[in-house]
């Protein structure tokens, strides 16, 4: 009898074992989960050849797509979450069933601070991105979407805050003493009782989004009310951290989007495509290069302007001021990716700048060229020195022994520039007080 049993329980285990890839067969694949990009269906054979990476690409693809996967996900991570734990660790649990983005937590804790380099790195090469925009005839503002622990730390759990400043507030220093045009949604955010987060969600409430845009369009001396516009009629939304948790469940958090607007934009327009030109019944022209936050934004932007430009590319393309006639050019960016403003390399010309730099000690640097990422008639080169420059140095490429122009930071000892082709490089820095410099060979520069 106890062996009769056994074989049932052992037939039964084996049967539950085979329902994920025998339900492929009936029912098809799982859909991908939130920002996920499922493996492809391998192929045995590629372009006429045996494919002999096949059963390693059909591994990955029965992982990412077996029969019941997002409920099996649901139901684990719902177990988990009984215990007050997060089945994924790019989300963290809080009180009242508040989620955060795990990406946000070093800047909460204060773990990874920027370097003194850093920061004046992000705010000098936004100062450059407001030089070029003011030359082109268009008025400049960054601001940056705050991390939702950043507002709401009462519902988090398990993290201590940091006792420094953070990233954003050391950057916002330095832009005013550098003169950028920004605008501080921090403090606005944190003056308003109303709740501008999801509980489910990373972002931020289209009620959030339109003190957001109030805030920015006032910072170009636009006027606006969205924020005490109409919100009453209530819709379903799912939110990502959400989904990343509980794939096959729906979110019972809703959302209330505003009423009223009149923009137009063309059939098909999603809130996360890349590109995205609208019309509105206001005058002027926006170029507003945005992240994720500006899905619920940039409808109000949009409303405010009679032409508008939103981009979602990793690379501030600046020279598409000049092909959408930008009057104003805004960038947004969340609080948690402000190390991109040097890690993303704008498209623009790099400034010119005053020939000659007395008393220059020789110093060890290099330059090479970039095949990508330059305007037309212009070409990227990108350089590194040997030693660190100081904090507050910036870097100067000079070409021929002639032209002076200032290179984007991209590190602490990184560089890159988009410049005129020429024959011969310099490159200038500070270090411990005083300029050095470095000649940089017709290989190095010239692109092959």
């Amino acid at each position: 009898m106890k062996s009769k049993a056994a074989f049932l329980f052992i037939l039964l285990f084996l049967l539950i074992c085979l329902v994920p890839s025998a339900g492929m067969l009936f029912f098809g694949p799982s859909g991908a989960l939130a920002n996920e990009i499922p493996a492809r269906t391998p192929e045995p054979v590629q372009e006429g050849k045996p494919n002999m990476a096949y059963l390693t690409e059909l591994t990955d693809y029965v992982s990412d797509t077996f029969f019941l996967r997002r409920e099996l996900i649901t139901g684990y991570a719902g177990l988990k979450a009984l215990f007050g734990q997060s089945a994924d660790e790019d989300v963290v649990t809080g009180r009242d069933g508040w989620l955060f983005y795990g990406d946000e937590m070093a800047d909460y804790a204060g773990s990874e601070p920027l370097t003194e380099r850093e920061v004046f790195a992000a705010a000098n090469n936004l100062s450059l991105m407001q030089e070029y925009a003011e030359g082109e005839g268009a008025e400049f503002l960054f601001f940056i979407a705050p991390n939702k622990s950043s507002l709401y730390p009462e519902y988090l759990q398990g993290y201590p805050a940091a006792q420094t400043e953070r990233n954003a507030e050391r950057l916002m220093k330095e832009l005013t003493e550098r003169q950028v045009a920004y605008t501080d949604l921090s403090e606005v955010f944190l003056s308003e009782e109303t709740l501008l987060y999801f509980a489910h969600d990373s972002h931020w409430t289209s009620r959030g989004a339109a003190l957001a845009a109030d805030q920015a369009l006032a910072a170009v001396g636009r006027e606006s009310a969205y924020f005490d516009g109409d919100f009453s009629g209530a819709e379903p939304h799912t939110g990502d951290l959400y989904e990343m948790l509980f794939p096959a469940a729906a979110d019972p958090e809703t959302d209330t989007p505003p009423a009223g607007l009149e923009f137009q934009e063309p059939e098909g327009t999603q809130p996360d495509s890349i590109t995205i030109e609208t019309t509105g019944g206001e005058s002027g022209s926006l170029l507003m290069f945005r992240d994720s936050f500006g899905e619920l934004l940039y409808p109000y932007l949009a409303d405010s302007f009679e032409r508008a430009h939103f981009s979602r590319q990793s690379a501030y393309d600046l020279t598409k001021i000049g092909a959408t006639q930008a009057d104003v050019v805004m960038i947004e960016l969340v609080e948690r990716n402000i190390r991109w403003l040097m890690e993303q390399p704008a498209v623009f010309p790099a400034p010119e700048r005053e020939e000659g730099i007395p008393d220059a000690a020789e110093g060890e640097a290099f330059v090479s060229p970039a095949r990508s990422g330059a305007p037309e008639g212009y070409i990227r080169v990108e350089g590194e020195t040997a030693a660190q420059p100081d904090p507050d140095s910036p870097v100067y490429l000079q070409l021929d022994g002639g032209r002076m122009y200032e290179a984007w930071i991209s590190g602490e000892r990184t560089f890159t520039a988009c410049l005129p082709e020429a024959e011969a490089c310099t490159v200038f820095w500070r270090e411990n007080g005083g300029w050095m410099r470095c000649e940089a060979g017709i290989s190095e520069i010239g692109l092959p």
